[in-house]
């Protein structure tokens, strides 16, 4: 046995050494042959002896099951974020606050390209990694260590640097999909009939908080580490020794980073980084300066949750320059019609973009946009594609203005103008567009939330006639559907499993899924609270619905209208016969929250918010969208928004994921248990 347990650890050092030089130092030294040969042996050994199988050995990536949920994490020492900078005098400007707070002439400052990822937290304890999170709202973060153990480049055991390894070491990073890994992983989505992901963030962020890790596992992650927490067992004194240390010690490092002596060599490595990042393979939206010496960052400190040491430098929304082959008309689902722009392909930060939304007749007109104009193009949020402006002085007189159809493009339907609306709409129930738009909001994660129904099988189910309104989706079978392009047995059948277990349904989620106008998510919870039954919706008129907290006169008239139409009738009785149970809203449990105001803001850990609010309303507390005075309390979880400012602004009480189940569970709301 003794044997075995040697061969089984030499096979691990080497796989681990493969794996610093593959995944970290991208300069592997063996090939793939020669690497599956040693994984499959150890693999091969493990089964035999599973007694001998440890938590950090490689083979070990993906062995957790799928979770429940995710547990709170709190940060030992909290991840701040940084401010701001949009150019060189507000690099300048911090520059000068620096050196007045350090009485110095000149500080030196390390820069490091910023990513555009998701911020986690590592804990290795004795080399070990024992635990992994999100950065969250900076104090708080979720557990995610079974799925960062899934990406390859973050070692499950550090490498000793020189001969030692640090007791506690809390590692900070960005978690990262480089683009031609995520236009592939998009390609493939598209393909099976599912959304893209809108970014890199979006994509590292979803990823992360899936529950099987087996998910995590199967998109290329990377990441790249920048600062720590916690350090016990070493001593660093400033930046530039501590990414050293980190490489060392088997982290993955950005390269390119830079010692500047003094503010003018950190803007020039921001002004050159700004010329090369479309060569580099990450999205990166800017560069971060910080002060290279710890002693000196001790001195200047904080304000609010942004170190005063530190300070990001943004880049302005890069443009390009094409022409407008055409204008097309789209049509939304409550039969809007926008102008999108058909451009001549062109890369914008890296991505090619051929189509531009241009909102609406009037921006068009405002902008002067014709067709066959130059314009300048940008991501907006260096992600949705948008028409900045045109140059009209590069008009050579065969451009041509856009007016909008008096008729739906895709139905030939009437269009109408309504009074006080910038929109033109096609009044066409059964138009094809609409009902396409319709179906996907029907199925979309705030409606149904059915898995497996995206555009392009949507587009086959219409055009073949297969389904014409949304009901028609649950008298779909499996003969039909793997007729259609790209659809095989097992798909039909998960689709039609998905669209059984979507017909138990609570009433606001109905709501929204009916597409209503005005209807969102909140507006759908306030309906099912006030009136508990899809009938008693249906049965209100104006007055009664503009006495529910929240909905104004414009909300009211479009719910009327909406239960008014025969044809939404005729669509509700077929829903019925389909089966769809509508789970109505039951009087609260308990009256222990009567009167108390609660608005919810990030992602919770233990529970959906949803959840939180059915758990909220069957105590008799309300939620509510905004903060105000009339608040009683703000729950705080995952990412919150300006809510979070707004509360503590005007002094609501706030309460974390911890103390918040600890009111449901009726300690007193100062009690953190």
């Amino acid at each position: 046995m003794d044997e075995v347990n040697r061969e089984i650890e030499r096979l691990r050092e080497e796989i681990r050494h493969h794996n610093h030089r593959y995944h970290v130092l991208d300069r592997p030294e063996i090939s793939d042959a020669e690497y599956d040969a040693l994984f499959n042996r150890l693999l091969e050994l493990e089964a035999r002896h599973p007694d001998l199988v440890t938590p950090d050995s490689p083979t070990q990536r993906v062995g957790a099951p799928p979770a429940d949920g995710f547990q709170t994490v709190r940060h030992a020492v909290p991840m701040q974020s940084l401010a701001n900078a949009f150019s060189v005098d507000e690099l300048k400007d911090f520059d000068r606050r620096v050196r007045r707070s350090l009485e110095a002439d000149r500080v030196d400052y390390v820069v490091e390209p910023k990513l555009d990822g998701l911020s986690v937290e590592l804990v290795y304890e004795n080399g070990r990694l024992v635990r992994g999170s999100t950065r969250g709202d900076g104090v708080n973060g979720e557990d995610v260590t079974a799925n960062l153990r899934t990406i390859p480049s973050i070692p499950l055991r550090l490498r000793p640097l020189e001969g030692e390894m640090p007791p506690l070491l809390e590692a900070r990073g960005e978690v990262y999909i480089e683009r031609a890994d995520l236009e592939a992983l998009n390609r493939r989505r598209e393909e099976a009939g599912q959304s893209p992901f809108a970014n890199p963030r979006n994509l590292a962020a979803g990823s992360l908080r899936q529950l099987d890790p087996r998910v995590t596992a199967g998109r290329p992650l990377r990441i790249y580490c920048y600062a720590t927490g916690r350090i016990e067992g070493l001593t660093i004194d400033t930046q530039m020794a501590l990414l050293e240390t980190l490489a060392g010690l088997g982290l993955r490092v950005n390269p390119l980073y830079e010692l500047c002596h003094g503010i003018d060599e950190a803007i020039a490595f921001y002004e050159a980084f700004e010329e090369r990042r479309e060569s580099v393979p990450y999205e990166a939206d800017g560069v971060v300066i910080k002060v290279n010496d710890f002693a000196a960052r001790e001195v200047l400190g904080e304000v609010t949750r942004s170190p005063r040491w530190a300070i990001a430098g943004k880049y302005a929304p890069q443009e390009g320059l094409t022409r407008v082959a055409d204008i097309v008309v789209q049509v939304g689902r409550t039969g809007i019609l926008t102008p999108v722009a058909v451009l001549e392909p062109v890369r914008v930060r890296g991505v090619e973009i051929t189509h531009a939304t241009l909102h609406n007749e009037d921006e068009v007109k405002r902008k002067d946009i014709r067709i066959g104009d130059t314009v300048a193009v940008a991501r907006a949020g260096d992600v949705i594609p948008r028409v900045v402006r045109s140059l009209p002085e590069r008009r050579d007189g065969s451009e041509r203005r856009f007016t909008m159809p008096e008729s739906c493009p895709a139905c030939g339907g009437p269009v109408v103008r309504l009074e006080d609306q910038v929109a033109r709409r096609c009044l066409n129930v059964s138009c094809p567009a609409r009902i396409k738009e319709s179906i996907l909001h029907f199925v979309s994660k705030g409606g149904l939330d059915v898995d497996g129904v995206g555009t392009k099988l949507v587009d086959q189910l219409v055009d073949r006639g297969l389904v014409r309104r949304v009901s028609d989706l649950f008298a779909l079978d499996k003969q039909a559907l793997v007729s259609l392009d790209r659809v095989g047995e097992k798909s039909a059948e998960n689709l039609l499993a998905a669209l059984d277990a979507s017909k138990s349904i609570p009433l606001s989620k109905l709501l929204f899924a009916l597409g209503i106008p005005e209807v969102g998510e909140h507006t759908a919870d306030l309906l099912a609270k006030a009136f508990g039954s899809l009938e008693a919706v249906a049965a209100a008129d104006t007055s009664d619905l503009v006495g529910v907290p929240e909905i104004g006169p414009s909300a009211a008239e479009a719910i009327t209208d909406f239960f008014a139409n025969e044809e939404n009738r005729r669509l509700l009785d077929a829903l019925r016969e389909a089966g769809i149970a509508i789970e109505e809203v039951v009087a609260p449990a308990s009256t222990r929250f009567a009167d108390k105001r609660f608005v919810l803001t990030g992602a919770l850990s233990s529970m959906t918010r949803a959840e939180a609010t059915d758990r909220i309303r069957r105590l008799g507390g309300e939620v509510t969208s905004s903060v105000s005075k009339n608040t009683d309390y703000v729950v705080v979880g995952d990412d919150p928004g300006s809510k979070l400012e707004r509360a503590r602004k005007i002094g609501i009480e706030i309460l974390d994921e911890k103390r918040f189940l600890a009111l449901l569970e009726g300690a007193p709301a100062g009690d953190s248990g």
